[in-house]
């Protein structure tokens, strides 16, 4: 039809194609995005490993770079606590993602993420691996029935600090929510709240609570069916390399890329897609 009506609608019909193909993509990707929970808002937690002050500085790049890569999508982030260390970098940070299929994307990341650089905190420059793990828990909202009893939590309240030891402010806001059952632990302080920071401490919890309920629920439906799996995916999921070369390189995949400094900017949608499609 393009070539007995001519060139305006060959233009016309090759602009329809790219958009049904574009369309088709976001829908193949949709699919994958299937899982129960894949919708939902995410809690992402990071913590250093081993690797002193590297490690820990590594973990404040990994979560500069989730701010980003969230901020690209469009999706809110609520800090809802980051622990600083003494001499640089963080302890641990917590944050929720929220919008459309966070979680279903952020599961992607979860493992432990390698950096080899030349050491900013050596003092003969000597070049460094750190690590670092980070965690995707599906938000469980009210909606969800968790068997949380009161006589089963015990509630600490302190100071709230931040980089150095300064305090944030002179009350105890600051909230540690111990539960016992389970040996859980969580706390929140970037909140000028004690009530916002209990009621934030409650979401990680609630969180973490489902996240062992379904992980139990799993193994469960694995042993009734008499399945065995291969260890497929191991947990150091990406390196980041700064030196001798630059590169990242998903260990899982294979995706890897020489443009370092766009991934640590938050361009992680290239690894995400990859690993989704190839568990999908």
């Amino acid at each position: 039809m393009a070539n007995e009506e001519g060139g305006e609608a060959e233009s016309e019909a090759r602009l329809e194609l790219e958009s049904l193909e574009s369309d088709l993509r976001s829908l193949e990707f949709r699919k994958m995005l299937s899982g129960k929970d894949d919708e939902r808002n995410t809690i992402l937690a990071i913590h250093p490993g081993a690797g002193g002050t590297d490690s820990q500085d590594w973990a404040q790049m990994l979560l500069r770079m989730y701010l980003a890569w969230a901020e690209r999508r469009g999706y809110d982030v609520d800090v809802m606590d980051v622990q600083h260390a003494e001499e640089a970098g963080i302890k641990s940070g917590t944050v929720l993602v929220k919008g459309p299929y966070a979680h279903g994307h952020l599961r992607a990341e979860v493992g432990v993420h390698r950096l080899v650089r030349l050491s900013p905190f050596d003092a003969a420059h000597r070049r460094h691996t750190s690590f670092a793990s980070v965690a995707a828990y599906p938000e469980a909202d009210e909606s969800i029935d968790l068997d949380i009893k009161d006589t089963d939590l015990r509630l600490d309240f302190f100071r709230a600090s931040g980089p150095g030891g300064q305090h944030v402010n002179k009350s105890s806001t600051a909230v540690r929510i111990t539960h016992f059952p389970s040996g859980i632990v969580v706390s929140c302080q970037n909140e000028r709240s004690q009530f916002r920071n209990r009621e934030n401490a409650m979401k990680v919890l609630r969180a973490r609570l489902y996240a062992i309920h379904e992980q139990e629920l799993r193994k469960k439906q694995e042993a009734a069916a008499g399945e065995k799996k291969e260890i497929a995916w191991g947990s150091q999921i990406r390196s980041y390399v700064l030196h001798p070369y630059r590169m990242v390189k998903d260990n899982r995949t294979g995706v890897e890329t020489s443009d370092v400094d766009r991934v640590l900017d938050g361009d992680l949608d290239r690894f995400i897609e990859a690993f989704l499609k190839a568990t999908g």
